[in-house]
C-alpha cells in the first residue's frame, strides 16, 4: 500500500472561521449540484422547461462515472426520455452502442453497450447548452445558503474565491448528499450507518489482441462466467466478468492479494482497448479526505498489479499497456438522504406501485459486499422509482436525485445504476421547473403534470 491511514492523525480540534461578506455570482431559478449522470440530466430537463438553470461541476466535464470515471456503460437498459436522446445521438455520431443480451449464470439480461467516454463528454456539454443551461466548470458547491428551513442558493469554490449562486430551487445531485446533509436533512450513511459498499477505479488496457481474447472467453465458460462476447465486431461489444479461478492461481503464485474475487472487462469504441473494473477498497468512506486519498493510493498499487495479473493471464492481454487511469474515485456508496419516503429493497425486488411514481428502472441488482467478499449481481423485474424519494424531510425548496436519493442499503442496489440516476435526475428537473413555472414549493409540485411531460418525452413511469 502507497499510503497507510494508521500513521495519519484525524485531528479533533476546530478552528473557527470569521464571517465576512461574498460576492454574489449568479441568481438563477435552478440550481443543480452535480453534473454526472443525474445532473446533467437534471440541469437538461428544467433547461428544456425554459426556466434559468446553473449546472455547478467540480471537474472540468459532464457525465461523472459514466465519463470521468470510466465506467462507460449505464449498467442497464435506458427506457426513454432525456437519457435514450443522449444515447440515440450517441450511437448516430458512432460513439455509443446499442443493446446487447448478456449470460449471467442460468439466465440472461439486456443491457445497454458502453459509449467512448470522451465523446460523451462533449455531446452532454452540447445537449446543455442547447437546453440554454448555464455551466459552471472547475467549481465546488460547498454549502447551502439557507433561510430558515428554506434552501435559497449555493456557496460556491473556484478560482475566483469563495461565491454565492442564488435560486428558487437546488436540486442536490452531489452523489453523496452533500448540500442536503449540510442543510441538515437526516440521513443513513452505508448499510445501517456503518459499513459502505467498496470504491474501487477503473482504468484502461491498449493493444489487446481482441479476436484472441473473444475466442478464448467464448471455449471458457468456465472462466468467463458472465459474458456477452462478439468475435467479429468487438467495438462495443465485449463484456466479460469472471476469471475468479485465474485470479486466485495468480495471487496464490505470486503472493499477493488483489482484493477483488472477480473482474469485469469490456470495450468501449477502440478495437483494441479494453476498459478493466478489477479493483476494491473496503471500508473507505467516500466522504473523508483521508479514506479517499488513501484509497486512491491503494488503487493506484492494485492497477498496477491487475494490470501485469491481465498480461501474464489472459490471452490477448500479452502486449498490453495501460493507457488511462479514472481521474476521479469510484465510490459506490455513503448517504442515504431521507425523503418523504423510504423506498425499500422489498419495493425494488417485487416491484411494488406508487401513484407518484416518475420512473421505471430495469437494471440489475448490483450490490457488492461491504466487507468485499461478494458481488451480486442478479436479474429482477422492473420497478418504480416515487418522486417522494426525490423530496427530502425537513428542507424546502430542494430536490434530490442520483445514488443519494431516498432508499435502503439493498434498494441501493439498484438505484445506484446510471440509469435509475439518470432518471431521477430527469424528474427532479422536470418537477423543478413546473415548480417555478407555477410558483409552487417543489414537495407540493403537481405530480400528475410531472408525469405529463415524462409521457410527452416517452420515459416510460409504469412498470409492466
Amino acid at each position: 500500500m502507497y499510503g497507510d491511514k494508521n500513521n495519519m492523525k484525524y485531528s479533533t480540534r476546530w478552528h473557527n472561521e470569521k464571517s465576512r461578506r461574498i460576492p454574489i455570482l449568479l441568481e438563477a431559478d435552478i440550481i443543480v449540484a452535480g453534473g454526472g449522470s443525474a445532473g446533467v440530466v437534471a440541469a437538461i430537463a428544467a433547461g428544456r422547461q425554459r426556466v434559468n438553470t446553473v449546472l455547478i461541476e467540480r471537474f472540468g466535464a459532464l457525465g461523472g462515472n459514466l465519463t470521468i470515471g470510466m465506467n462507460s456503460k449505464p449498467s442497464g437498459i435506458l427506457p426513454g426520455g432525456i437519457p435514450l436522446e443522449f444515447w440515440k445521438r450517441a450511437q448516430k455520431l458512432g460513439f455509443a452502442g446499442g443493446r446487447y443480451t448478456a449470460h449471467i449464470g442460468n439466465g440472461k439480461i439486456e443491457l445497454t453497450s458502453p459509449c467512448d467516454p470522451e465523446m460523451a463528454k462533449i455531446l452532454l456539454a452540447k445537449m446543455c447548452v442547447e437546453a440554454g443551461v448555464t455551466i459552471l466548470f472547475e467549481c465546488f458547491a460547498s454549502a447551502p445558503i439557507m433561510e430558515g428551513d428554506t434552501i435559497k442558493g449555493v456557496i460556491v469554490e473556484g478560482k475566483g474565491g469563495r461565491q454565492a449562486v442564488l435560486s428558487k430551487i437546488v436540486i442536490d445531485c452531489t452523489a453523496d448528499g452533500d448540500l442536503a446533509a449540510s442543510a441538515g436533512v437526516p440521513f443513513i450513511l452505508g448499510y445501517e450507518n456503518s459499513d459502505m459498499q467498496p470504491v474501487s477505479m477503473y482504468f484502461k488496457m491498449n493493444q489487446v489482441k481482441m479476436k484472441k481474447f473473444a475466442e478464448w472467453a467464448n471455449s471458457h465458460p468456465e472462466d468467463v462466467t458472465e459474458r456477452s462476447i462478439s468475435v467479429d465486431h468487438p467495438e462495443f461489444g465485449i463484456w466479460a466478468s469472471g476469471f475468479e479461478r485465474l485470479l486466485k492461481k495468480y495471487q496464490k503464485d505470486k503472493g499477493i492479494k488483489l482484493q477483488r474475487e472477480n473482474v469485469t472487462l469490456k470495450t468501449a469504441r477502440g478495437n483494441s482497448e479494453i476498459y478493466c473494473n478489477n479493483t476494491r477498497v473496503i471500508s473507505s468512506s467516500g466522504i473523508s479526505l483521508l479514506d479517499i486519498s488513501n484509497a486512491i493510493l491503494d488503487l493506484y498499487r492494485q492497477i498496477e498489479a491487475n494490470a501485469d495479473f491481465l498480461k501474464e493471464c489472459i490471452p490477448g492481454f500479452e502486449d498490453s499497456y495501460i493507457n488511462g487511469i479514472s481521474s476521479m474515485l469510484g465510490v459506490r456508496e455513503t448517504r442515504h438522504i431521507l425523503g418523504d419516503y423510504f423506498l425499500t429493497g422489498e419495493d425494488v425486488m417485487k416491484g411494488k406501485k406508487f401513484a407518484d411514481s416518475i420512473a421505471v428502472d430495469m437494471a440489475a441488482m448490483d450490490i457488492h459486499d461491504v466487507k468485499g467478499s461478494l458481488l451480486k449481481f442478479e436479474n429482477y423485474p422492473p420497478y418504480e422509482i416515487p418522486y417522494r424519494s426525490l423530496v427530502p424531510k425537513k428542507i424546502e425548496q430542494l430536490l434530490i436525485a442520483g445514488r443519494c436519493i431516498s432508499n435502503d442499503h439493498v434498494a441501493h442496489g439498484r438505484t445506484r445504476n446510471i440509469p435509475a440516476c439518470m432518471a431521477t435526475g430527469q424528474a427532479a428537473g422536470i418537477a423543478a421547473g413546473i415548480a417555478v413555472k407555477t410558483g409552487t414549493v417543489v414537495r407540493k409540485v403537481d405530480v400528475t403534470e410531472v408525469q405529463k411531460v415524462l409521457k410527452d418525452i416517452r420515459m416510460p413511469i409504469r412498470a409492466k
